[in-house]
């Protein structure tokens, strides 16, 4: 393999690396977010918020890295996937924006009607950006037309059944996240009742995965039959079955942690599979990363600014995680 090639695939794995962070991250927190909008106690409703106030700005960093990463990385495929998905990537940043500005200023709401106003377009923003994630994600998967390096197709891809199942899926996956989240960070009521929504949401999460990977394998015979083989879907079926038993035996400990760590395994998991789906297409039927890659200059420059600004993302968000841990106590709003 040519030093081009072991080139693009680093380029691939940061790029892969930010988007999967983002996931994990900002969706457990947008699942919290989800959540709160369920919320009737107005004290509970603050506690998840005073959860999520250090921590989400941080979490979407890894938005702007992926984005910015894909646009220097690969812009062939950014110029393709760009056009073809317009209105949900544009839905995904409104939800995002109307979410920030939900979250934050919800403290200012003259009281408590407008909080609950406010608390129910953070809940609507959450749930828009979720969905709008995985359609985007969905009709990656299920293949974007394009011809010459240019989108081919009339914008309405995204609207297929695929891509909206995809979006469903992520929405109630997310939401699982942010019960174990709030399980780990949360006291007295809400915490159980957390505990209890996360047993719930784990089940129905699994079931969707599990219809998901097998919609996927019928989309096309190369995703089938990478997804059939024993070298792939034993030892995934096995890690799957291993997580979900750290998952239940984690409500049993004083670890509150686990169930989120547990869920977030299963998460990655997920990835792994769409990445061994997908190699090496990036933007399916046909394009490649080697087609799609930038430069070697290019790809050399982005990977050195990775390599800077990983590490102090990460460091930065570990940071933060320490500085906020510790179990939130419902207050009065």
């Amino acid at each position: 393999m040519t030093d081009l090639n072991w080139m693009t695939l680093l380029s691939a794995a940061a790029l892969g690396f930010s988007a999967l962070n983002y996931v994990l991250l900002d969706g457990t927190d947008l699942g919290a977010g989800i959540l709160l909008g369920l919320t009737r106690s107005s004290r509970q409703r603050r506690a998840i918020a005073i959860t999520l106030l250090p921590i989400w700005d941080a979490n979407e960093t890894w938005l702007v890295l992926a984005g910015g990463g894909l646009l220097a990385l690969f812009p062939l495929a950014y110029a393709i996937l760009l056009p073809a998905l317009y209105l949900p990537f544009i839905l995904m940043f409104l939800a995002l924006i109307l979410r920030a500005v939900a979250l934050e200023f919800r403290d200012h709401a003259p009281g408590d009607r407008s909080k609950r106003w406010v608390d129910g377009l953070l809940m609507c923003g959450s749930l828009l950006a979720g969905m709008t994630q995985g359609v985007v994600l969905g009709a990656l998967v299920q293949g974007v037309p394009h011809s010459g390096g240019q989108y081919s197709g009339d914008g309405l891809e995204w609207l297929q059944l695929f891509p909206l199942y995809c979006g469903v899926v992520l929405v109630v996956g997310y939401a699982w996240l942010g019960a174990c989240w709030l399980y780990w960070r949360t006291v007295d009521e809400l915490h159980w009742r957390s505990a209890r929504q996360a047993r719930v949401l784990a089940n129905v999460t699994v079931v969707l995965l599990v219809v998901l990977v097998v919609w996927t394998a019928m989309l096309d015979s190369r995703y089938a039959l990478r997804l059939a083989s024993p070298l792939v879907w034993l030892p995934a079926s096995v890690l799957l079955a291993s997580l979900l038993i750290v998952f239940r035996l984690g409500f049993r400990g004083h670890r509150d942690y686990v169930p989120l760590f547990a869920a977030l395994g299963i998460f990655v998991l997920s990835f792994a599979l769409m990445v061994i789906a997908l190699f090496p297409l990036i933007v399916p039927p046909n394009l490649t990363l080697q087609a799609a890659a930038s430069s070697p200059n290019s790809q050399l420059f982005m990977l050195i600014g990775f390599a800077v600004l990983v590490p102090v993302t990460l460091i930065y968000n570990t940071y933060g995680f320490k500085v906020f841990s510790g179990k939130v106590h419902p207050v009065r709003d």
